[in-house]
């Protein structure tokens, strides 16, 4: 399908979501590749992998650039050569980036009851406030989004989600909530924005500007 849903946070800040329905072949149409993004492509084992991959290229097209005009640093972490942030995330069946003048980071997350087995490798302040009468997957499921989304936004990589980054108290219903990547000369605060995309969870940072 064409592209799902876009949301605007901020003036200057842009995300889109695609749903991926199509085929391997029918994604491989009306882009273009590097050298580099083809090789990645082919190097993939999973056509489920290698649409998603396709997908982020469609939403960099829907957002204005092409595949050429995106690149990585050492540790992986995405850039666009016009000096904007960029973020990117693919899940099954879905498929997001996020583009601002600000330092930002995005998630997107099936909701699976696997979380629960593996929530001790990620939550740790945070047990404090899970509330039992809320929906426990998605709790789980934000928290990770948001700790994923920190660890996007971070460049030099090497945080752990359990002890380097806190995400602040909330609810399901609240929509947002605040959190910090806690390491030295890093101490910094993010505004944390989720929403429900059928059975996803979409988590996505943003620098806040009072940091300081």
């Amino acid at each position: 399908m064409p592209l799902y849903k876009t949301i605007i946070p901020n003036n200057s800040t842009s995300i889109y979501i695609w749903k991926i329905e199509e085929s391997f072949n029918v994604l491989l149409k009306d882009i273009t590749l590097t050298e580099y993004s083809l090789n990645r492509l082919q190097s993939m084992k999973s056509e489920l992998h290698q649409r998603g991959f396709l997908s982020v290229r469609h939403l960099l097209k829907k957002a204005g650039y092409t595949d050429s005009d995106l690149y990585y640093n050492g540790n992986g972490k995405p850039h666009l050569k016009d000096g904007k942030h960029i973020s990117i995330s693919h899940s099954y069946t879905f498929s997001a980036i996020i583009i601002s003048d600000l330092e930002v980071g995005i998630d997107i997350e099936k909701n699976r009851e696997k979380i629960k087995i593996i929530q001790n490798k990620f939550v740790n302040f945070e047990r404090g406030f899970i509330h039992k009468d809320d929906d426990y997957i998605e709790q789980l499921t934000v928290i990770w989004g948001a700790k994923e989304s920190l660890y996007k936004i971070y460049p030099y990589g090497g945080l752990t989600f359990k002890n380097d980054i806190d995400i602040c108290s909330f609810q399901i219903a609240d929509k947002k909530t605040t959190g910090y990547i806690k390491i030295k000369n890093w101490d910094k605060k993010y505004n944390i924005h989720f929403q429900q995309l059928e059975n996803f969870t979409l988590v996505y940072a943003l620098e806040n500007l009072n940091n300081g």
